[in-house]
C-alpha cells in the first residue's frame, strides 16, 4: 500500500466523519424535546424540594430560542454520544462479526457506562440513572444515522424531516405522559407526614450541620443554617451558620413549601426563626430548607441519624 492509498483512506475517513456528524447532529435535535418532557413528566415522582420553575417565562424563553439551541445542542451530544458509539461498534464489529445494527446499541450502552462512571467520579451522580439517561439518548441516534447519512437529502430538507420527527416524538411523549399520570402509572411525590415524636431525633447534613431536637421542645444545634433577617445576607445565600439551643415545635405549614415541618428557634442573635420542612419517604425522612431566591437557592438537607 502506497502513501497515496493512505493518503486517500484518511479522507474517506474524514468525509465518512463529517457526515455522520452532519446527520447525527438533526437526529439528535429531533429527540432532545421529548427527552426534556420526559424528564419533566418523570420529575412529578420527585421532590422538588420548593423550588420554582421560573413561571412561564423559562419555558417562553424556551420556544424562542429553541431554533437556536437545538442544533448547537445535537452537535454536543453527537460528539459526546452518537461518534463514540459508532467509534466502539466498528472494531467489535470487524473483530466478532454479526448483524451492524446490533453492535451500534452495544456502543451507546458503552458509551453511557463509561460518561456514567466519570459524572459519578467527578460530580457524584447517580451511576444508574445517569447511564440509563444517556443510553437512551445514544441508541436511537446510532441507528439511525448511517441511514440519515445515506438519503439524498438536501440540508433543508434533512432539517424538516427533523422537525416533523421532533413533533411526532414530543406528542406523543406529550400524550402519553399525560395519560400516565391520569391513570395513576406515574404517581407525583407527596411527603410523608410525621407526628411530633417521628420529627424528634437527631437530623445531620453537610458541613458538619447538625440538629438535635428532643421530645420535650428543646432543640440543639451546630453548624446549621438559619435564616437571616433580610432573606439574603451578606453574600446574597439568605442564611448564616449558628450553634447554640433553642426550642423546636411542629409546624402545620410553611408559606414558601406548603407543607409541614419543623419551626426552629434558636436563643442568641444568630439568624431568625426558620422552617424545616419535611421530605423523603416515611421510613427515610429528611428535613429541608430553601434559603434565597426559589428559582436559585440554596438548598439544604438534613437526613435522620442513624441511632
Amino acid at each position: 500500500m502506497g502513501w497515496e492509498d493512505v493518503r486517500e483512506g484518511g479522507r474517506a475517513a474524514d468525509r465518512t466523519l463529517r457526515s455522520e456528524v452532519a446527520a447525527a447532529i438533526p437526529v439528535n435535535a429531533a429527540q432532545l424535546p421529548t427527552a426534556g418532557l420526559l424528564w419533566l413528566v418523570l420529575s412529578v415522582t420527585q421532590d422538588q424540594y420548593g423550588a420554582g420553575t421560573g413561571g412561564a417565562f423559562g419555558p417562553a424563553l424556551l420556544l424562542v430560542f429553541a431554533p437556536l439551541l437545538l442544533p448547537l445542542l445535537g452537535l454536543f451530544v453527537s460528539l459526546v454520544l452518537t461518534l463514540p458509539a459508532l467509534a466502539l461498534a466498528r472494531p467489535a464489529l470487524r473483530r466478532f462479526g454479526g448483524p451492524e445494527w446490533a453492535w451500534r446499541p452495544a456502543g451507546a450502552v458503552a458509551t453511557a457506562v463509561g460518561w456514567g462512571a466519570v459524572t459519578t467520579a467527578l460530580w457524584h451522580w447517580p451511576f444508574a440513572t445517569t447511564a440509563a439517561v444517556l443510553t437512551g439518548l445514544g441508541v436511537l441516534p446510532t441507528l439511525t444515522v448511517t441511514h440519515v447519512r445515506t438519503r439524498r437529502w438536501s440540508q433543508w430538507g434533512l432539517w424538516w424531516r427533523s422537525a416533523l420527527a421532533c413533533a411526532g416524538l414530543f406528542a406523543l411523549a406529550f400524550g402519553g405522559g399525560a395519560l400516565a399520570i391520569v391513570t395513576g402509572l406515574i404517581e407525583e411525590y407527596r411527603p410523608p407526614r410525621l407526628t411530633a415524636t417521628q420529627l424528634a431525633g437527631v437530623w445531620r447534613g453537610e458541613n458538619g450541620a447538625e440538629l438535635r431536637l428532643d421530645p420535650d421542645g428543646r432543640a440543639r444545634a451546630r453548624a446549621l443554617p438559619t435564616r437571616t433577617a433580610d432573606g439574603y445576607g451578606a453574600s446574597d445565600q439568605g442564611y448564616t451558620v449558628c450553634a447554640g439551643s433553642g426550642t423546636w415545635q411542629p409546624d402545620a405549614d410553611a408559606h414558601s413549601t406548603g407543607r409541614a415541618g419543623v419551626l426552629l428557634h434558636l436563643d442568641g442573635d444568630c439568624g431568625l426563626d426558620t422552617h424545616w420542612s419535611v421530605s423523603g419517604t416515611a421510613s427515610a425522612p429528611r428535613l429541608f430548607v430553601l434559603f434565597g431566591d426559589p428559582d436559585a437557592g440554596t438548598l439544604r438537607i438534613l437526613d435522620r441519624a442513624e441511632t
